[in-house]
């Protein structure tokens, strides 16, 4: 017969334990999904700078970035 006695206190921070562990995986996956967007942006927003250097009209570097026209013409100004 197997005797195992109840330990609430126990429990409860093995409950907490593995709770942490998994809001900080998942606050990980978030956090790395958003430096990956915030990257892609920046990268965007790098080859915009570059083609509007180059000459390219803002609907050419709509059409090969995605930015809005908005995003395009603030670059324009602060690049």
């Amino acid at each position: 017969m197997l005797f195992a006695e109840w330990n609430q206190e126990e429990a409860l921070a093995v409950h907490y334990a593995e709770g942490l562990e998994e809001g900080m995986e998942k606050g990980m996956e978030k956090g790395m999904e958003k430096g990956r967007e915030e990257g892609l942006e920046e990268g965007l927003k790098k080859t915009a700078m570059n083609a509007l250097s180059k000459g390219f009209s803002i609907e050419v570097i709509q059409s090969i970035t995605g930015l809005n026209e908005e995003t395009i013409r603030s670059l324009e100004v602060n690049g």
